[in-house]
């Protein structure tokens, strides 16, 4: 669950470099809060900050979507390292999540019944190598 600020989309599977990860939120942060630190570097779109469900708290991180890569670049120089309600942030370009549906389940654990259900053990390990190291089913593409 996402605590959401502007716009009704919810953020790109894959990130185009405008998505920043912020990492090492003080309990107190709020969305508007993260907003108002963020503005200076450009236009913010969208902020996410993920609820954990028991507490109904946020879980220490965020994610800040700007209008374009370079101000996304310049609010990842200027505020990595610095500190927002007595924490160090963390803040960095975000990654995509690599498996979606995969969960907390090892990534290999997904193709193990293929290995056992083919012949030629060589191909299919060459196959899913592959696409787990592009990150996409040839099958979907």
């Amino acid at each position: 669950f996402f605590l959401k600020t502007r716009g009704s989309d919810s953020m790109a599977a894959v990130n185009d470099k405008r998505t920043l990860y912020v990492g090492g939120l003080e309990d107190t942060v709020t969305a508007e809060s993260l907003r108002a630190v963020f503005v200076p570097f450009g236009e913010v779109l969208e902020i996410g900050l993920p609820i954990d469900q028991t507490s109904q708290k946020h879980k220490g991180f965020a994610f800040v979507q700007f209008e374009t890569a370079d101000d996304a670049q310049d609010a990842v120089d200027n505020m990595d390292g610095s500190e927002l309600f007595g924490r160090v942030l963390k803040v960095n370009v975000s990654k995509p999540q690599a498996l979606k549906g995969a969960g907390h389940r090892p990534v290999w654990e997904a193709d193990a019944d293929t290995f056992y259900q083919h012949g030629d053990k060589q191909e299919v390990e060459e196959e899913v190598v592959e696409k787990w190291r592009t990150g996409r089913d040839e099958a979907a593409a």
